[in-house]
């Protein structure tokens, strides 16, 4: 078929400080020919498993009248699956938190070379504006989205659209909506659908598709992606979809085994346990010998980085014995559930201290001085509650790795992590046990309690290569839900 536009390659990135760019999203600025797995992530994420599974059903039939009716058709298909009865707040909080990542992942570096040296930025797209507006607008620095607004009645999404329907054969009316009389400079497209809105552009590059096109990377980006929400780790196409789906119900047997064996089984044994049940444990370094109450020696505190709730488990089971922890907040179930003694904080700096120093006569301890978690390779500000209350410190640098579920979540019920995490085929931590901290760098030799978190926010992010930073848990959840995160 003959192509009337030339190939964004041939587009000049240079001198575009003052001009506008229009361009369609799929195929164009996204690198992968399908939207599938976007309404994917929010079938699951607003509707569970049995929206899920209901997408991947009618899926074949969104292809089918995609390429033999029209595309108009094949995305209403789509939205009514992944969107009918959804609350418009979920789905604003999953554009919000969890698609932003799997967009950033798969843009179109030519594209995005383009659309970055411009001043203005409009993008055009068949899907659903509250779907990928929040993405656009936050990461990319478009101005204006122009896409498929959906029906809302009573705060529910209905699963049909609004007049005048899927954005797909209206681009050059939306065109002039937008522009008014002004021809934009730069119309960037991928499909025949988009030839008429491009012709009105002054100069029009067609962005074909090519399988050895390598998405650019999420750290080119404007703003870094450091927050984000959703269970999948991977994105779901749609064998990964059918995988998942099949798969769930084996591994949320596995989970209750594995969750059995560390409730059931003394420490010591756990480790073995979970190693034949699939789960790798590496430990490093040389952890300290629990203390000796005949001579009433004060506990240690592990002061540990966060990546799940399961964080002083494991660190537990590396040591063979369990510790007691401290934490933020957890759900009812997941105190129920634990294998080690849990002790929620009050956030009353006061209260908290003299609890934690209680605890410490009593045995050792473990914190998180993150307060929460992060996915990414950072750590987030130390909270200098607890440096300040013993000398004997030992700073524990943690890692995990997940290939099909997270094992957090800021949007969706808490009491479910530990089983998302376990649910992995095969789960993976890493507990290294840095040396003690010495006392010239501890709070008695006259150190402030600032400086004491900042040296062992650094000594972990040194060990696990990961950058420090000064985000807390408000900048999370603002982030993510829109709260402070109090519990």
């Amino acid at each position: 078929m003959f192509i009337p536009f030339s190939t964004v390659k041939k587009c000049s990135s240079r001198g575009r400080e003052d001009q506008t760019v229009v361009a369609n999203l799929n195929r164009t600025i996204l690198c992968s020919l399908s939207s599938f797995p976007y309404f994917a992530l929010v079938a699951f994420e607003t509707g569970g498993i049995l929206r899920l599974l209901i997408l991947l059903i009618v899926a074949p039939l969104a292809g089918f009248l995609h390429y033999f009716i029209s595309e108009s058709v094949g995305i209403q298909v789509l939205i009514f699956a992944s969107m009918a009865g959804a609350k418009v707040s979920d789905i604003e909080s999953v554009a919000r938190a969890v698609l932003p990542r799997f967009y950033a992942e798969d843009l179109h570096p030519e594209t995005w070379r383009v659309l970055s040296a411009s001043r203005r930025r409009y993008v055009l797209t068949a899907n659903p504006t509250i779907m990928v507006e929040s993405f656009l607008k936050e990461y990319l620095g478009v101005d204006v989205v122009v896409g498929t607004e959906i029906e809302i009645r009573n705060g529910r999404a209905t699963g049909f659209v609004r007049q005048p329907g899927v954005l797909v054969g209206e681009k050059k009316a939306a065109v002039l909506v937008e522009m008014f009389d002004k021809s934009p400079h730069i119309g960037l497209g991928s499909a025949s659908s988009d030839y008429p809105f491009m012709k009105l552009c002054k100069e029009a590059y067609i962005v074909p598709h090519d399988t050895k096109v390598k998405p650019m990377s999420r750290d080119q980006l404007p703003k870094p992606i450091i927050f984000h929400d959703g269970r999948f780790v991977q994105r779901p196409t749609p064998l990964k979809a059918l995988i998942i789906i099949l798969y769930i119900p084996v591994g949320f047997l596995l989970a209750c085994l594995r969750l059995a064996a560390g409730i059931l089984l003394p420490m010591r044994y756990i480790y073995f346990v979970l190693y034949v049940l699939g789960i790798r444990i590496t430990i490093k370094g040389t952890p300290p010998p629990p203390p000796e109450k005949s001579t009433r020696q004060s506990g240690v505190l592990f002061a540990c980085s966060h990546r799940t709730l399961l964080d002083p488990i494991f660190l537990s089971i590396s040591l063979g014995r369990p510790v007691t922890a401290v934490t933020y907040s957890v759900s009812r179930l997941s105190e129920i559930l634990s294998p080690i003694k849990t002790v929620p904080l009050s956030r009353n700096r006061e209260k908290d201290a003299a609890m934690i120093k209680k605890l410490l006569e009593e045995g050792d301890l473990v914190i998180c001085p993150e307060g929460t978690t992060c996915r990414e390779p950072i750590l987030l500000r130390f909270s200098s509650l607890f440096a300040g209350l013993t000398d004997q410190i030992v700073p524990v640098a943690v890692e995990n790795k997940m290939t099909m579920f997270h094992g957090t979540t800021a949007r969706g019920w808490k009491g479910m992590d530990s089983f998302y995490f376990l649910m992995n085929p095969s789960p993976a931590y890493q507990v290294t046990f840095l040396q003690k901290l010495p006392q010239e760098l501890t709070c008695t030799r006259g150190k402030s309690s600032h400086d004491v978190a900042n040296h062992i926010q650094k000594l972990i992010a040194s060990t696990l290569s990961y950058e420090c930073t000064s985000f807390t848990r408000k900048d999370k959840y603002l982030a993510l839900i829109g709260n402070d995160g109090t519990v």
